[in-house]
């Protein structure tokens, strides 16, 4: 005679993370804490006092500023508060800055109501922020808009 059979073993659920995959949230902690190591390398080192940033090759090459000349100098400031030293180092920066904090924010919001999730940039509005900062970049190099210069 045959021994009677064990009863199947149940098999126990899967963890299901709200929201968001493990990889997804492996990686959004991976940059926020980039991000914050980042900070406060600038928080605590000078960009105009200490050598170890890298340089702006475009400035060194041509002499002219780009873009974004004085980002690292503007974040400097921005981190010890002082808002129009930032503004004044690098004003697409902070402009660029603000829209992504906003984005983020809204996506956040988004993703607590359980909505769709969208790209974080999109890619529509990529092109209109090339040519603002192309026209940023040409104009700071004008005596006429030497206030947007560094």
């Amino acid at each position: 005679m045959n021994p009677p059979a064990a009863p199947p073993r149940a098999v126990p659920p899967k963890l299901k993370w709200a929201g968001c995959s493990p990889s997804v949230f492996f990686v959004g902690a991976v940059l926020g804490l980039v991000t914050l190591g980042i900070g406060l390398v600038v928080y605590c080192f000078d960009p105009s006092r200490t050598p170890f940033y890298p340089g702006c090759a475009f400035h060194r090459l041509t002499g002219l500023n780009c873009p974004g000349c004085g980002a690292t100098r503007s974040l400097y400031a921005l981190l010890h508060g002082r808002w129009r030293v930032a503004l004044q180092d690098n004003a697409l920066f902070l402009l660029t800055l603000a829209a992504l904090i906003l984005r983020a924010g809204w996506l956040g919001l988004q993703s607590l109501r359980h909505r769709p999730a969208a790209p974080f940039i999109p890619t529509r509005s990529l092109f209109p922020w090339l040519i603002l900062a192309l026209i940023f970049g040409v104009l700071r190099n004008f005596a006429t808009f030497a206030f947007l210069s560094p």
